[in-house]
């Protein structure tokens, strides 16, 4: 296992990070590379197989890194005061050091101030749509603003710096905001605070309306195969809204509160993390974990969607308790990324092909 951008703050030296022994194959015969964030460190991790056949870990710092999406050649990360856009330098077949085949380097940063920037998506025209935590709504970056909002729940009154309803997940169709969660329909400051235990929504952006109701803490709405899929975070559960009644259909229960949900084929890729105070207070995630005789842990679970058995897990023990979002780097082998405050940086210097 490698690790990249020169780390040697004393949390990060105490951290373990253990994982299935079919991981790295698993990510080869899939080819694929993932990514995922802590905020709770300001960690973006990025995870593949290396020329050696062995699991490749980097990591680069991030304040707060939070809401990520990718595609192979550009990572777009949201952060506690910048949306930063990240560019693959490497042409098809150029390595870095003989081990890496993409190269992800800063390349913009857009600063929007402390809105609470949680899941990220992308639209057909390249423009970042970002989930405005603070302000209840979404946005998109503004030239000379903040944010521009695009989008708010009708049951929203106005535009304000308080965190009414929680609004967290977003789910793309087509190149366009279709769904997203939150914990409550309240319209008042910290009023979703009292509805974490069965006041969850998925909202229809294009109709407004709500689409399911009487969730736990739903978290990460995603469009996959015909089915809208969530994370039900206050259970535990990774599941789908039947088609029917839109009632929320459990597939499989992670030992662990669930932020970020990606596909890729027929398996799920899912964030844990640990609670906060020792247990999830008022969640039915707490009573599970113990029926189940578990403790909550920190990672990537790799899920069948046809099974909703752990496939391949990634798990960190240590400081590191708490993950957010994830995505995947198709057709990625051996990923890595500088860090704005790595030393490596500073004289990685690359040259686009002028037109002469």
């Amino acid at each position: 296992m490698n690790s990249a951008n020169g780390l040697t703050d004393e949390k990060a030296e105490k951290t373990t990070i253990s994982f299935s022994l079919g991981l790295a194959d698993f990510l080869a015969a899939n080819d694929i590379s993932i990514g995922f964030t802590s905020y709770q460190t300001g960690r973006l991790y990025l995870v593949g197989c290396g020329t050696d056949k062995k699991l490749a870990v980097h990591e680069a710092i991030y304040p707060q890194a939070m809401g990520v999406t990718a595609s192979t050649d550009r990572i777009c990360l949201g952060s506690l005061t910048q949306i930063v856009r990240m560019e693959n330098v490497l042409a098809p077949g150029q390595l870095v050091n003989d081990l890496h085949d993409k190269i992800y380097v800063p390349r913009n940063f857009q600063t929007t101030g402390n809105v609470d920037i949680h899941e990220l998506g992308i639209r057909k025209d390249g423009q970042i749509v970002f989930v405005n935590t603070l302000h209840n709504c979404l946005s998109v970056p503004s030239i000379t603003h903040s944010f521009k909002p695009i989008w708010k729940p009708d049951f929203i009154s106005g535009l304000a710096s308080e965190d009414r309803c929680h609004l967290n997940g977003l789910a793309m169709v087509d190149g366009q905001p279709k769904y997203v969660s939150a914990v409550s329909d309240s319209d008042t400051k910290d009023g979703w605070r009292e509805g974490r235990r069965d006041g969850g929504v998925i909202i229809d952006v294009e109709t407004n309306a709500i689409l399911a109701d009487g969730l736990s803490m739903p978290h990460s709405p995603r469009f996959h195969v015909g089915r809208v899929w969530l994370l039900n975070s206050g259970t535990g559960e990774l599941g789908w809204l039947h088609p029917t009644d839109n009632a929320f259909t459990p597939v499989a229960f992670c030992p662990g509160f669930l932020r970020g949900l990606e596909f890729h084929n027929d398996h799920a890729f899912v964030t844990l993390s640990k609670p906060r105070n020792g247990h999830f207070d008022g969640l039915a995630l707490d009573q599970k974990l113990k029926e189940k005789n578990t403790d909550a842990w920190c990672g990537i679970q790799i899920l069948s969607l046809s099974t909703g058995e752990v496939a391949q897990w990634l798990r960190f023990d240590g400081p590191i308790t708490e993950l957010f979002d994830i995505c995947i780097l198709p057709g990625v082998k051996n990923p890595i990324t500088l860090g704005p405050e790595s030393p490596e940086i500073r004289d990685f210097i690359t040259i686009e092909q002028p037109d002469w």
